[in-house]
């Protein structure tokens, strides 16, 4: 029998659909399910790593908060995008990815009860470490259409903002790809300024943008410096994800708090990993926009494969969702026509959000070419309809 703390912690749907795919043993299944990239790290990381292994002091737990050089990338990445000045060694701390540092951040600023407000639909994985922490989730709606994702701002003006003590934000959002604008931003600070809470902002695909975006961080706001802590990760934007290194940068106080958290739980990071990282951040030769136009391409190919479907169109990040309640279904039935009949492997968002998130399945554009997505309109049709 499950602990308490354990009691609504649910599954994410791909480790399931990640097993059933690769059981298949099938080169022709499209693997859409997971949030994966073939494209390739930089060039220089990839050197750094290699020699890393043959570094004594890459194997080591000191120090304890990530390695110097790594702090200082961190730290200098997120100031230039939040026009904000860090100091690397009291305001950044290095996490084994971003997600393991917004689970610290949540266990040092949550108490038991807290709510946190986050977007719905969500990924579920940060629902779950909001329940984890102790909070409870407190859902605001994305508006589908045709032209994307919007923030539902009538319903955030009615959230009572006293029980929240984080809001819990992405942008581009996952599994959406919802892209917030100035206006929202606005009403999203707005709101924690009225709740005199946090505002967690995970970064770790702030610079996936596509159409001619650009960013907008929550801290470039006036008196938010004091009141944001960002997480970022270089498994997304470096595609680095076997690395497993995330960053959190914040007010001193509160970075101070989530450096014994950390020190409590994962202890330290992968030593020959930090170095590589850090060597990225400061490479100007990164592939950052080359690979958001290549993801692009992608993104347009599936929208078109798709356009006899209701899909909303992602202005950023790797993934969009299929509205499947038009032909009759939800997203778990029809996640499993699309892989028995279609050789498609999409993950259902149930548990990813509030009930309304059981009518869509999750295409993860990332990870496969443009001339094998070409194939999915067929597939989709012979699947589901």
């Amino acid at each position: 029998m499950s602990v308490s703390r354990l009691t609504d912690i649910t599954q994410i749907g791909v480790e399931r659909m990640g097993d059933l795919a690769d059981a298949l043993k099938d080169p022709d299944v499209l693997r859409l399910e997971n949030l994966d990239t073939d494209l390739r790290p930089p060039q220089s990381a990839l050197e750094y790593t290699r020699r890393a292994v043959d570094d004594d002091n890459a194997n080591s737990y000191l120090p304890f908060f990530g390695l110097d050089v790594m702090r200082q990338a961190a730290a200098d990445l997120v100031g230039a995008q939040s026009g904000q000045h860090y100091d690397w060694k009291t305001e950044c701390v290095i996490s084994a990815g971003s997600l393991s540092g917004i689970l610290n951040v949540l266990l040092a600023t949550l108490e038991p009860g807290d709510e946190v407000l986050l977007t719905d639909p969500i990924y579920s994985g940060l629902i779950n470490r909001v329940r984890l922490a102790g909070g409870v989730p407190r859902f605001v709606p994305l508006i589908p259409s045709g032209q994307g994702w919007r923030l539902d701002a009538d319903a955030l003006a009615t959230i009572d903002p006293r029980p929240v003590k984080a809001a819990l934000l992405m942008s581009p959002s996952m599994p959406t790809g919802a892209v917030f604008n100035h206006d929202e931003w606005l009403a999203l600070i707005g709101f924690c300024q009225r709740a005199n809470c946090w505002l967690i902002n995970d970064a770790a695909m702030e610079r996936i943008l596509y159409d001619g975006r650009a960013v907008v961080h929550p801290a470039t706001f006036p008196g938010m410096r004091e009141r944001v802590v960002t997480a970022g990760s270089a498994s997304k934007e470096y595609r680095m994800i076997g690395w497993r290194v995330g960053w959190v940068v914040g007010p001193a106080a509160i970075v101070a708090d989530v450096a014994r958290v950390s020190i409590t739980n994962v202890v330290c990071q992968t030593g020959i990993a930090m170095g590589a990282v850090a060597t990225a951040i400061r490479d100007p030769d990164n592939g950052i926009q080359s690979c958001v136009e290549e993801w692009q391409r992608r993104r347009d190919v599936l929208l078109d494969e798709l356009r006899d479907f209701v899909v909303i169109p992602p202005h950023g990040g790797w993934s969009l969702l299929l509205d499947v309640a038009p032909l009759g279904l939800d997203g778990a039935t029809a996640s499993k026509r699309l892989l028995e009949s279609g050789k498609i492997a999409a993950t259902p968002m149930v548990n990813w959000g509030s009930e309304r998130s059981r009518k869509y399945v999750r295409f993860v554009f990332a990870n496969e070419p443009v001339h094998r997505l070409r194939e999915v309109g067929k597939r989709v049709k012979q699947a589901l309809t």
